[in-house]
């Protein structure tokens, strides 16, 4: 078996599992609103995120799957988490339509690249990583800065920062996509 059709892997392991958090997120944010836990819950994916990375280059345990898994367990928490802060009025739709917006607008890379013999999706770029992760610290801070404590208002303006910082780097991320499925499908 090539090393790249590997499935059990410790990567893909922690990308599986933080896919099954997405629901569990979901009902702690909207049903018991056990923001604590969710929270914690979105710090132990966000780190997840970073340690299978880390793992798949250290151990040579990069595989195709892991390659669709993870960005898809990226995608499917950002949008769980945006739904949640919107459904509790913690951010406005509008941040919310945005960000998802980016990934919609990105809906035709895939079939593409696959008509042009490339795999499904593209490397992930240094800055859609960047956005992706500036993304996972606003939001726990968000959730933060929509209670009352002394520490709502520092919440409210470091989410906010990330939010806005984020969302520029995950669209501008967007855009080299976008180049590069011009680059490699020109001719």
């Amino acid at each position: 078996m090539n090393a790249e059709d590997r499935i059990l892997t410790v990567p893909n392991l922690l990308s599986f599992l933080r896919l099954l958090g997405v629901p569990v997120f979901l009902w702690l944010v909207l049903g018991p609103r056990a923001d604590g836990w969710a929270i914690v819950l979105l710090m132990l994916a966000g780190f997840s995120d970073w340690l299978d990375g880390k793992l798949a280059r250290a151990w040579n345990q990069t595989s195709r799957l892991g390659r669709l898994i993870d960005p898809l367990a990226d995608r499917l928490y950002i949008l769980a988490t945006l739904a949640g802060l919107v459904l509790r009025d913690a951010i406005p739709w509008w941040l919310a339509a945005v960000v998802v917006l980016r990934d919609v607008s990105l809906l035709w890379v895939p079939p593409v690249l696959r008509r042009h013999g490339y795999g499904p999706a593209l490397p992930v770029h240094f800055l859609g990583k960047a956005g992706t992760a500036c993304l996972m610290y606003a939001f726990p801070l968000l959730f933060l800065a929509s209670h009352q404590g002394w520490y709502a208002e520092m919440c409210g303006i470091f989410g906010w920062a990330f939010a806005i910082w984020g969302t520029g780097l995950y669209w501008w991320a967007g855009v080299l996509y976008v180049v590069q499925v011009r680059e490699l499908t020109k001719g």
